[in-house]
Formats: structure tokens, C-alpha cells, sequence
């Protein structure tokens, strides 16, 4: 059997949202987005999940979610700790938010040692997204010469929120698949016709809604984790970086072994429909999104029977 982990990254404090939105119920029987992930990841053939927490959540999460997935399949917890730094380095008490995606995933360097995917856990990704990203990951294998990567993409139009801006990275694929880099657009919002983005608040420009976007799926293989410990080194050194707002991505990352020609990384593609919960507003349409695949027999009215997960 190949071994593969599923990290979910779930300590972000969900500002927008205002709230801990990683456990909001959206489903029939008060499952969340999270427990869709685990039911279609699991049922790809993943066969551990980590769950990157804050450690103050720690017991609220795992019962609400994490025991129902215990007796299920290897599971782990990893805390994203602000004061999970490089030694000699001093941080500031004032810092609130975490480090970013690219911490996260570092947090969970002990807990996994074969080739694992990264996913966002207040994200909707369809069942398909799953199967792509599992055999994209049994395809990956480190080179002499290069890391061996993937990540899912999704179509721009498809990951837009109806209730404000989104934050999106915007892909650069060549024609072999694979990808050349990733811009940051933080300020993304559907004016008209057209899907814009803004820098400074003021002036607008035109993405193709066709666009590629990354929403946080990527495979890796534990060579990552080296990586990982170099660059947020790097991060916390440079003159440029602002100690209390500024985070550690992936896609920055990922942009860096791109560039250094340590890595190359496959642009899988699901077809899904993204669903997600940024705001408050974005619930009421992920439940009638679940609410339509269930009516479809994509899944079962309840994802759990006497808190096990049903095949």
C-alpha cells in the first residue's frame, strides 16, 4: 500500500469571518467543510490526516472533529506555535496572527514522512479534487537534480466569493503543465463583468476570468521540510519583513525553488467548483451546494453513523 498523509491547515484565526469557521456546521447533521474533505480524501485512498491546530483549540476540535476520524485512520495533531522559530531568533510578544501557510506546513515536519498534500480546511474542494491530488502524489518522486511537486488548480471564475474581495494566487502554467510561478493578488473582487484586482485601493486591473488559481492544494514530498526550516529563516531575516503583520506562504515558496530550479511542480486540475467560507454571507451557499450533491447521491445524507464515517 503507498502511504499518503493529508496536513489540514486549521489554525488560521479566520478574521473576515470573525469566529472559529473551521467547525461551523454546514451539512444536514452538522458537519463541516472539514469532515467533506476527510470523507472524500479518505475514500481517494489517503491513509493518515494531520491536523495543523492552534493549541488552544486543541480540545474543542478534537471533539468535535478529530475523534470521529481517530478510529477511522491514522491521525495526528500539530500545534502552530508563534514562538516556533529558528533558534537565536527573538520574537516579538506583540505578534498575534500566525505565521502564515508555509509555518503551518512546517509544523508539521514530525508527523509525516512520505509524500503528502496540504489542503485549507474551511475550503470546499469537490470529490474529485481528492482523487487528482492522490495520484498525483503516488507519481512523485524526488530527482538528482529537482524536488518533484503538484498542485491542484482551479478556474478563477469558479473560486469567487459573492460577499466581498478574496485573496487568490494567480498561476503561470506552461505548455508542458507545469507551473512557472505564482502571483499574490490579495484584493479580488467581480466588478461587472470583469474580475479586477487592486494593489492600492485605487486603481483596478482586469484578470482573465479563465485564470488558473492556486487555493492552497499542493503535494509535496517530506524534502520540503528543508526547505521550509531554510527559507522562513530567510523570511525572519530580511530587512524588508514587517515581524508583527507579515506571513510565510507557500506559493512564496514554492515561487523560490521554481526560480532556484530546485523544484519543478504539476498543474493537476479537478473541473471542481470551489466552495469556501470567507465570509459570514458564503455559509448559506456552501450549505445548498452540499445540500445539491447530496440530493445527486455524491454523498450520504450522514457522513457519520455512531461517529464513524459511512462507506
Amino acid at each position: 500500500m503507498n502511504n499518503t498523509a493529508l496536513v489540514i491547515m486549521s489554525a488560521g484565526m479566520g478574521s473576515r469571518y470573525g469566529s472559529q469557521k473551521q467547525i461551523e456546521p454546514v451539512g444536514p447533521n452538522n458537519e463541516c467543510i472539514l469532515d467533506y474533505s476527510i470523507y472524500d480524501a479518505l475514500e481517494a485512498g489517503f491513509n493518515k490526516v494531520v491536523f495543523v491546530i492552534k493549541e488552544e483549540f486543541h480540545q474543542s476540535f478534537r471533539e468535535t472533529i478529530g475523534k470521529k476520524i481517530e478510529g477511522i485512520t491514522d491521525t495526528a495533531y500539530v500545534f502552530q506555535k508563534n514562538e516556533n522559530v529558528p533558534s537565536g531568533f527573538r520574537m516579538s510578544l506583540e505578534r498575534k496572527k500566525p505565521w502564515g501557510t508555509a509555518h503551518a506546513v512546517l509544523s508539521a515536519n514530525k508527523a509525516v514522512d512520505t509524500p503528502f498534500a496540504v489542503i485549507n480546511a474551511d475550503d470546499f474542494y469537490g470529490k474529485s479534487t481528492f482523487r487528482v491530488l492522490h495520484d498525483g502524489l503516488l507519481n512523485l518522486q524526488d530527482r538528482n537534480v529537482y524536488y518533484n511537486y503538484c498542485m491542484v488548480g482551479f478556474t478563477l471564475y469558479n473560486t469567487l466569493s459573492e460577499h466581498g474581495q478574496v485573496a487568490r494566487g494567480i498561476c503561470s502554467v506552461n505548455q508542458d503543465g507545469y507551473l512557472n510561478e505564482i502571483k499574490e493578488r490579495t484584493k479580488i473582487v467581480k466588478i461587472g463583468d470583469n474580475i479586477k484586482f487592486t494593489q492600492d485601493d485605487k486603481n483596478w486591473t482586469v484578470i482573465p476570468s479563465r485564470s488558473i488559481v492556486s487555493m492552497n492544494v499542493w503535494g509535496f514530498t517530506p524534502s520540503i521540510f528543508e526547505e521550509l526550516k531554510v527559507k522562513f529563516k530567510t523570511f525572519l531575516e530580511c530587512n524588508n519583513t514587517n515581524l508583527l503583520t507579515d506571513e510565510f506562504f507557500i506559493p512564496s515558496v514554492v515561487n523560490e525553488l521554481i526560480k532556484e530550479k530546485k523544484a519543478k511542480v504539476q498543474v493537476l486540475n479537478s473541473g471542481e467548483k470551489w466552495y469556501g467560507i470567507t465570509y459570514k454571507e458564503d455559509k448559506q451557499n456552501v450549505e445548498k451546494a452540499i445540500y445539491n450533491q447530496i440530493k445527486q447521491g455524491i454523498y450520504p445524507e450522514k457522513l457519520y453513523e455512531k461517529n464513524t464515517l459511512i462507506w
